[in-house]
């Protein structure tokens, strides 16, 4: 009974750092874009909104200033510090 409990802790601990490593691998990779990277990346990221022209203008401009787009189609900047804290002159986010 305890080798299976040591057994499901063992597994539990090797997913978590498993999940953990992969973060960390997708967050470097996303800050190390080349510039012909900007355009299908945020194609993508733009692909939810409704104002797919601005987002789109918006993107690849912080997009080749950063060479970072956050994943997703939303949210998680934190990963680009550069698209995150770039602000427009009333203070709100520049990059979408």
């Amino acid at each position: 009974m305890a080798a299976r409990a040591h057994s499901s802790i063992l597994i539990a601990l090797s997913l978590l750092l498993l999940v953990t490593f992969s973060n960390v691998a997708e967050a470097y990779g996303q800050a190390t874009l080349s510039p012909s990277d900007c355009k299908p990346r945020c194609t993508y990221r733009c692909s939810a909104t409704s104002h797919k022209k601005p987002c789109m203008f918006f993107c690849q401009k912080c997009c080749a200033k950063c060479l970072c787009v956050p994943p997703g189609t939303n949210g998680n900047k934190q990963v680009c510090p550069c698209y995150n804290s770039w602000k427009t002159k009333e203070g709100g986010p520049k990059c979408p």
